[in-house]
């Protein structure tokens, strides 16, 4: 009986990892119906995290009030997943792009909701929290989050406020010691999938700034003020990360899991495949089924397929990619451990077009594959 792990991340704004994960069971059952398949949904950190580990691990979605972008009472969710002492937060469940939509604007936007749903894990008994970073609105660097934890932040007069991706610069000092008792005892991993810095023409503001509505003069003002933060807390906290691989993730939320929190930020494929325990289900496998939307030079750097070839390759297991189209330039991607990959772009349309058949491509191209494992093994 062959034994096959399905671990596709989603086709963005196509198709679900879930749903991947259905049609390339069905091909596959169709031409082996005795097969062993176990399927393993995969979100990068944004949104459909929580919902991916759940479905792979199972467990129990909270959802609570919390605020929102604009400090707006809302409703937003979080995973408690395995034995109930791990909890998955998507950080776009209360600071997601989709929130404002129409009224974006990263000088205004929070991530205290995110402190919140934090906070709310921690009181119910999870002694790790898995943060992903990823479809944001903000561009507070985590001081939001942390001010929801008890981070006090206090102005030239001494005031205390919530910073604001436009009020960092307003930040004169902050006591974190009401944040770090709450910490006590709790591991956090971030999931974080660019290294890019936290200020500075690849960082946070000037990269990811516009597509959250920053025109180029708040994006300046905007990268002042993650720059007025790191001088503060490199005199106050004695710290010195802007350069971190990541930190300018998420509108810097990145830097803040590391100064704020004392995070460890991680490939977001490498903490799905811990959590899940992919080395151990992976014993025994005779194929892995893996895909993305597209996989090129940028797939290389560390995405789903190449953060699963590595271990593929190490355990000599087969890695079967499946896409929705291919780049030039990477042929790295076999010598990282990708055995194979096909496009279910079967009759070389564009995206407009292959989007909408994509879901039939997907079933016939897996099909096809399936045909010709049963025509070499016979």
């Amino acid at each position: 009986m062959s034994k096959f792990l399905l671990i596709p991340d989603s086709f963005k704004g196509t198709m679900s990892s879930e749903e991947i994960c259905s049609i390339m069971e069905k091909a596959i059952r169709k031409n082996r119906p005795e097969a062993e398949i176990i399927s393993i949904p995969v979100a990068d950190g944004g949104e459909g995290s929580v919902d991916a580990f759940l479905k792979a691990m199972g467990g129990e979605k909270v959802t609570i009030r919390v605020k929102g972008p604009y400090f707006e009472d809302m409703e937003a969710f979080y995973g408690i997943i395995g034995a109930g002492r791990v909890g998955v937060i998507e950080m776009s469940a209360c600071a997601g792009l989709p929130l404002v939509e129409g009224k974006a604007d990263p000088r205004k936007t929070t991530t205290y909701g995110v402190g919140q749903l934090m906070e709310d894990a921690i009181r119910r008994g999870c002694r790790k929290l898995i943060i992903g970073l990823g479809g944001s609105c903000t561009n507070d660097a985590g001081a939001g989050a942390a001010a929801a934890m008890g981070a006090v932040f206090c102005d030239k007069a001494g005031n205390s406020f919530i910073p604001t991706g436009g009020t960092l610069k307003n930040i004169e000092h902050v006591d974190t010691s009401g944040l770090l008792s709450q910490l006590k005892g709790v591991e956090l991993v971030a999931m974080c999938d660019i290294d890019n810095p936290l200020y500075g023409e690849k960082g946070a503001a000037h990269v990811f700034g516009p597509q959250k509505g920053a025109t180029p003069e708040i994006v300046e003002e905007l990268d002042s003020g993650l720059q007025h933060l790191d001088q503060v807390l490199q005199k106050e906290l004695k710290l010195s990360i802007a350069e971190a691989k990541g930190a300018g993730s998420a509108g810097g939320m990145g830097y803040g899991m590391l100064a704020f929190f004392g995070a460890a930020l991680q490939m977001g494929i490498d903490t799905v495949l811990d959590t899940v325990k992919f080395d151990e289900l992976l014993v025994g496998a005779d194929y892995v089924l893996s895909g993305e939307g597209k996989i090129d030079t940028q797939s290389i750097r560390g995405k789903v397929v190449i953060g699963i070839a590595k271990r593929t390759k190490k355990a000599k297991v087969p890695l079967i990619a499946i896409v929705g189209d291919i780049g030039d330039d990477i042929e790295e991607a076999y010598e990282k451990g990708v055995s194979g990959i096909f496009s279910i772009n079967r009759v070389a349309v564009e995206y407009k077009d292959a989007r909408k058949r994509a879901r039939e491509d997907l079933y016939l191209t897996v099909d096809n594959i399936m045909r010709y494992m049963q025509a070499i093994e016979k």
